[in-house]
């Protein structure tokens, strides 16, 4: 079952998860390791201890702005580490008092509204990426002067080749996937088929010339050395300031929310409808944000977009979780990745 289901399920979650880790460290103003190390606790420690099958935690957009905010409050990360850990101890508590029941008081209009919403902004962000706007203004400016007169011109100059011949190519190879003479090969998970054909041609656009060049816009640098750095917390400083304690709670507040709402929402695609134990779900989770914030890592929760992905894939146990770990220290030393 692990070969045939959840090792090509693992590596699809692998290759959502990897940009998602950099990206939302990147976001949030903490060190890119720091995003690296939440998603591999996510995919060992957490997933280990939890009973969800299909989860998958890592560092999650929703508290990017909140962990933005404590770095610049607290002004020191390993401070902030600490908060993380106060977090990560907060769920643990409330796990033990099964205070995770009040998932099932969550109505499903709010699930299909948050799933709706996240599927919304995904849309949203690819659709500059598949025509290879190279600018950060698409929805503000770039699209309304598409419709100006004379700008027609210059916004086709912010457009790539390159991007759109491999933006076309992937949606169709998703249309052929899904007829049924690709039945013979539905066991490969169809995002993974059309994630190496991206990497193929970019692979090929990436070192061409002319028109159907890849622009170092298109792309994204990871540096060397990425784990050199890694910052501890400060123990010492754990009782000299309200804040810490206040930032954790809060952190764990809304890590625990965004949990319940992810595994009740996993839980409703589960195809064999198997029901995730909430309580052991925030065990599992505040002890991976304790492990977080002792070795640098930002906080985690289980996030909706990787499960979603990992149920897609047609993963079965949790070992589709654990598997994308596995992967990590073959690609960090990549200097770009499309």
């Amino acid at each position: 079952m692990w070969l045939r289901h959840d090792f090509a399920a693992g590596l699809s979650v692998f290759l959502v998860a990897l940009p998602l880790c950099l990206g939302i460290a990147l976001a949030s103003g903490a060190p890119l390791y720091a995003g690296l190390l939440s998603g591999m606790i996510g995919g060992i420690i957490v997933a280990v201890i939890s009973k969800s099958p299909l989860a998958v935690s890592g560092p999650a957009a929703g508290l990017t702005t909140l962990v933005a905010a404590y770095l610049l409050t607290l002004g020191n990360y390993q401070i902030f580490l600490l908060t993380v850990i106060v977090a990560g101890a907060f769920q643990v508590l409330l796990g033990l008092l099964k205070l995770g029941a009040i998932a099932n008081y969550f109505p499903s209009s709010v699930i299909k509204g948050m799933l709706a919403a996240i599927g919304i902004m995904l849309i949203a962000k690819q659709i500059p990426l598949a025509l290879g706007y190279d600018r950060p203004d698409f929805w503000t400016t770039g699209l309304l002067n598409l419709f100006s007169s004379g700008n027609i011109t210059e916004f086709s100059h912010h457009i790539s080749n390159a991007s759109l011949i491999i933006t076309i190519l992937s949606l169709l190879l998703q249309v052929l996937m899904r007829q049924s003479f690709a039945k013979k090969v539905q066991f490969i998970p169809s995002p993974l088929l059309i994630v190496c054909l991206g990497i193929l041609f970019s692979s090929f656009f990436t070192n061409a010339t002319g028109f159907l060049t890849l622009e170092k816009t298109q792309l994204v640098n990871i540096p060397p050395g990425i784990f050199s750095n890694i910052t501890f917390p400060e123990f010492n400083r754990l009782f000299s300031n309200i804040q810490i304690w206040k930032a954790g709670m809060i952190i764990g507040l809304l890590a625990t929310l965004e949990t319940l709402l992810c595994i009740e929402a996993i839980d409703k695609l589960d195809r064999h409808n198997r029901i995730t134990p909430v309580n052991r779900e925030l065990i599992a989770q505040g002890i991976g944000n304790i492990a977080c914030g002792l070795i640098g890592a930002i906080p985690l929760t289980a996030v909706v977009v990787r499960g979603a992905a990992n149920v897609d894939a047609g993963a079965r146990t949790k070992m589709s979780a654990i598997t994308p770990v596995s992967y990590t220290h073959l690609t960090l030393p990549t200097k770009r990745i499309v």
